[in-house]
C-alpha cells in the first residue's frame, strides 16, 4: 500500500516544479521531500520525477501514477472529513405501532433530527405486544405501545376509539358465519374481536389475516370481512362502522421511555404533544 504521505510529497513537487518551494508548501526541508520521494520511487520501482529538467517534471512512470495519487490523496480527505463528523454516530431506537407514524409524527422526528444531526433515529413499527416484549427487554429506547391498561412506568397514555368497520361499497346482510379481517396472531385487536363474536354468539371465521394495518383495511375495503380497528386509522379508507357491533372499549395509546433526561427525553416531550395533538377531536 501506497504511503499517502510519500504520495502527498510526490504530488507536491509536480504542481510546484521544484523540490524547494513544494518543500516550502508542505512544511518540511528540501532533504525531508527528496527522502519522501526516494522512498516513493523505491516503493513503486520507477523513477518518478525528471530531476534534471527546469521545472521539474514526472517522468512517465510519474504521469502514470499522477492521478491515482491525487484520486487517492482524495479519497483519505474524504474518509478523514466523513469520520470527524458527528452526524449519525449515536442513535435512539424506537418502536412504535404503524398508524402512529403519521406525518405529524414523522414531522416531530424532523425538527429532532435537524437539532441533533449527532444522532440517528432507528424506528420500528410493528405490533403492541412484539413491541412491548422488545422494549421490556431492552431493544428499544422509547416505545408507543397500544394496550388495555398502562404500566405504572408509562410516561403519558391517551384514549384510542376503536369500532367494527365494513367495507361502504358493500351492500347487504353478511353471511353466516361472519367472515372477519383480522390481524395474525398476537396482533391487539384480534382476540377483542373473536371475544365480541362469541358474546353475540354468532358463528364466525377469519377470511384474511395480515400482519399490517395497510393490508387489513385494503381486505376490508374489497369487502373480505368486517374487522376492529381504531376509528382514527380508517380515515381516508373506503369503510364505514358496522352499527350492529358499534364501538368497543377504548384501548390505550402509551408512551415509555427509559432515559429522564438528555436528547431522549426531548424526543418523548415532543412525541407526546404529537400524540396528544393526534388524540384532540377536530
Amino acid at each position: 500500500m501506497l504511503d499517502p504521505r510519500l504520495l502527498r510529497a510526490f504530488t507536491a513537487i509536480v504542481d510546484a516544479g521544484s523540490f524547494t518551494l513544494a518543500a516550502e508548501r508542505l512544511h518540511m526541508t528540501q532533504s525531508t521531500i527528496s527522502q519522501q520521494l526516494a522512498r516513493l520511487e523505491d516503493a513503486v520501482g520507477s523513477a518518478l520525477i525528471e530531476r534534471s529538467a527546469r521545472p521539474v517534471e514526472p517522468t512517465a512512470a510519474g504521469e502514470r501514477l499522477l492521478g491515482y495519487a491525487r484520486r487517492l490523496l482524495a479519497l483519505q480527505q474524504e474518509a478523514q472529513a466523513a469520520l470527524g463528523d458527528p452526524a449519525g454516530t449515536a442513535s435512539i431506537r424506537i418502536g412504535v405501532p404503524e398508524d402512529i407514524v403519521s406525518a405529524t409524527m414523522a414531522g416531530t422526528f424532523a425538527d429532532f433530527a435537524r437539532r441533533h444531526r449527532e444522532i440517528r433515529l432507528d424506528v420500528t413499527a410493528g405490533l403492541s405486544r412484539d413491541l412491548t416484549r422488545r422494549y421490556r427487554s431492552g431493544e428499544f429506547d422509547i416505545a408507543v405501545v397500544k394496550e388495555n391498561e398502562p404500566a405504572s412506568d408509562c410516561r403519558a397514555a391517551f384514549q384510542e376509539p376503536i369500532a367494527w368497520f365494513e367495507s361502504a361499497d358493500i351492500q347487504g346482510d353478511w353471511p353466516d358465519p361472519l367472515p372477519l379481517v383480522a390481524f395474525q396472531p398476537g396482533g391487539l385487536y384480534r382476540e377483542t374481536m373473536f371475544e365480541r363474536i362469541e358474546r353475540e354468539q354468532r358463528r364466525w371465521y377469519v377470511a384474511f389475516a395480515a400482519s399490517s394495518l395497510h393490508n387489513v383495511l385494503i381486505a376490508v375495503e374489497a369487502g373480505l370481512g368486517l374487522t376492529l380497528l381504531p376509528v382514527r386509522a380508517t380515515q381516508q379508507h373506503r369503510v364505514r362502522q358496522y352499527a350492529p357491533f358499534g364501538t368497543e372499549t377504548a384501548m390505550t395509546v402509551s408512551l415509555y421511555a427509559w432515559e429522564n433526561a438528555g436528547p431522549v427525553s426531548e424526543l418523548v416531550a415532543s412525541m407526546q404533544a404529537a400524540l396528544a395533538a393526534r388524540s384532540t377531536p377536530k
